[in-house]
């Protein structure tokens, strides 16, 4: 089969590259002609474990390439997936600019059948303005060329996307015609070997569905934090009572953990949309409000801790800060919304001096915000001279630390962690002053 994906971040990318993995010829496209140009190097854009390998594999063989031109191929493939970009408007809506940029390449260019899938996030409702632009295209060319759009909602976990896509606990496609089915069927029949997880269903279910499932998850950590909250004004322990629900079959044990905040480029962007698509319809989702006031809050908890400890904000001033982890979550640069940058900010503000390691995400950062921080070689670098040492994103080197190490480094003796990682005895027994989440 020969396919196309436009667009080449976290999901296109990934995306391409796993299908050229099971056989299949694919050209990546995008607009950006630098990272096209890199990629074609062998350079790639994000760091996602596995990725680079299999990109340079299947580069080398032939099956996957990278263009800026959708038009020099679209006549010779089956299917066109779209991955491109839905950043949030003021609103909160989903901005489907690019989306829509591609469906009207699409129909100035479009000589024969293609089933036009969508990757991206996008609201519900969607395929058909994307139908709509085609047709327009079409008609505006005085052509009369038969098309399906189909949507296919990603469900990759950053940091775990390869094998998340290469072993999918369920494959999501809504179509409207038979002849798509079978299409998206094939190209996905390598992935169904060992179980058959392939749900189809019409399109707008199919675009609801992410939201949905984004927005669940979602829901569960705020909720765990609400309650960790709670546990710490009356004693009680958020690690046992998670372990004491999860174990009920019917709750689960997966995404019950009490942090600092959700981040990323598709939690609080997703809930944010579902809220507005909401709204648009006539309808008020109070519970994912209070999912996303929950989360807002959740990510001054860590400075609100300092504040406390020193009984006055005006009392940071001079103070260092070491911070252990920049990105939203382990095993990816990506700083989307992430809590860190909200710390920053607030420490900055305060006149306190920030100092910072993340393994992978430190040229994120310095993209993001400069030389407002300072950045370390590592985690010990880090806490050199340090009155206070804020662990924000669960990376597993930061696990078990060496405590003598920290003592010789470290100036004051205050360690906060944001992802309730760290031994708490082993700590406070080394003379360190300890506060987590929930406890």
């Amino acid at each position: 089969m020969n396919i196309a994906v436009v667009g080449t971040g976290y999901v296109g990318l990934v995306t391409g590259t796993c299908f050229s993995e099971m056989g299949v010829h694919v050209t990546c496209i995008d607009v950006d002609e630098r990272k096209i140009e890199a990629l074609n190097k062998g350079i790639i854009p994000i760091y996602e474990p596995g990725l680079e390998t299999l990109v340079h594999k299947n580069m080398k063989s032939g099956r996957l390439r990278f263009s800026t031109r959708l038009e020099d191929v679209l006549n010779s493939v089956e299917i066109v997936f779209s991955a491109v970009g839905t950043p949030p408007d003021e609103d909160g809506s989903a901005d489907l600019k690019y989306v829509l940029d591609v469906a009207h390449t699409i129909g100035k260019h479009l000589n024969r059948y293609v089933v036009v899938a969508t990757k991206s996030t996008v609201p519900v409702g969607t395929a058909s303005k994307i139908k709509a632009v085609i047709e327009e295209e079409l008609k505006a060319r005085g052509v009369n060329i038969e098309f399906d759009v189909a949507s296919n909602p990603e469900f990759l976990k950053e940091g775990n996307a390869v094998k998340d896509f290469m072993s999918p606990d369920r494959v999501v496609v809504g179509v409207e015609s038979q002849r798509a089915r079978k299409l998206m069927a094939r190209l996905y029949k390598p992935f169904m070997i060992v179980s058959d997880r392939l749900i189809f269903t019409d399109i707008p279910s199919a675009e609801m569905i992410k939201y949905a499932a984004n927005s669940m998850l979602a829901t569960r950590i705020s909720f765990m934090n609400d309650i960790a909250n709670l546990c710490e004004l009356v004693g009680a322990d958020v690690n046992m009572v998670r372990k004491g629900i999860g174990s009920d079959t019917r709750i689960g044990k997966k995404f019950l953990y009490a942090g600092c905040g959700y981040g990323g480029s598709c939690f609080p962007k997703d809930v944010k949309a579902l809220i507005k698509t909401a709204a648009d319809n006539g309808y008020d989702l109070r519970v994912l409000k209070a999912v996303e006031e929950v989360n807002n809050d959740q990510k001054l908890v860590l400075y609100q801790k300092i504040v406390k400890h020193y009984g006055d904000e005006r009392l940071l001033r001079g103070k260092t800060v070491a911070m252990w982890g920049l990105a939203f979550k382990p095993e990816t640069d990506d700083m989307r919304e992430a809590p860190s940058l909200i710390l920053i900010d607030l420490l900055l503000k305060a006149g306190v001096a920030v100092k910072v390691y993340d393994p992978v995400a430190m040229d994120e950062c310095r993209r993001r915000i400069g030389d407002k921080v300072i950045y370390s070689q590592n985690m010990y670098d880090a806490a050199e001279g340090a009155d206070v040492l804020m662990l924000v994103t669960e990376w597993k080197e930061f696990r078990i630390p060496n405590t003598d190490t920290l003592l010789a480094k470290m100036h004051g003796r205050l360690i906060l962690d944001g992802r309730n990682i760290l031994d708490a005895e082993e700590l406070r027994l080394a003379g360190f002053e300890y506060h987590c989440i929930g406890k």
